[in-house]
């Protein structure tokens, strides 16, 4: 197993980016692993740049802050390239040797020089439509960040379907009591759905859905070192 999986989210503001990272480190301690999420981003509102990360690992993991040196890039919106609507500019700054980028598009962002940059360092990126996914599976655009952790976990296997899905139950369940901005955005979700056990349903599918389109393109790809298990 990898010593340890950094995982850097750039989104914008009402797309889910913190709870993302916050149910791939509670997935992960469901695995039996170490974790530690955390936000970074200023003003909080829509469409305003966000960012969070993930840190995962087989021991105790004590440093926060900015993610400065990601194994993972995992895009929420084509403006954090397109528009540099990001706190990391270029978007793929740091990326580790051997690295992965997901992205929500449905066709390439990346300049030449982009892609350039990020051969040089066998750095893989994997393009997904997750809106479209989230809209067909999950109803509504806000399970967009459904589909990309899907397809992060599919693509590493850093945890499994199961301790995923234990994840979701428990952060949109009675266990989990967010605050703030977080827990108005889990109440905005909530409202799209007449009942709790829908919104679980319907997350987990599209979660399932992403997770075996990432798995299918690793399998493909010459980057299955990028799996954690």
């Amino acid at each position: 197993m990898k010593k340890r999986l950094n995982i850097r989210i750039s989104g914008l503001g009402g797309q889910g980016a913190v709870t993302s990272a916050h149910l791939l480190a509670m997935a992960a301690n469901n695995a039996g692993l170490f974790s530690i999420s955390n936000p970074f981003f200023g003003a909080e509102k829509r469409m305003a740049p966000a960012e969070s990360y993930a840190r995962i690992g087989p021991e105790k993991i004590y440093d926060r802050g900015e993610l400065v040196f990601p194994d993972i890039i995992m895009v929420y919106h084509p403006q954090v390239i397109t528009m540099q609507k990001s706190y990391t500019a270029p978007f793929y700054s740091g990326i580790k040797e051997n690295g992965l980028v997901i992205i929500n598009t449905a066709t390439d962002l990346l300049n030449k020089e982009d892609h350039e940059r990020l051969d040089a360092l066998n750095v893989a990126v994997f393009d997904i439509d997750a809106t479209k996914l989230a809209l067909e599976i999950g109803g509504t655009e806000l399970s967009t960040n459904m589909a990309m952790i899907g397809a992060c976990i599919g693509i590493t296997n850093v945890v499994t379907l199961a301790q995923m899905e234990q994840a979701v139950q428990d952060r949109f369940g009675k266990k989990y009591v967010a605050s703030g901005g977080t827990a108005t955005l889990d109440e905005a979700i909530k409202k799209k759905y007449a009942k709790k056990e829908q919104l679980l349903q319907k997350n987990n599918d599209t979660i399932k859905a992403a997770y075996a389109m990432g798995k299918e393109w690793a399998e493909s790809s010459n980057h299955q070192a990028l799996a954690v298990h």
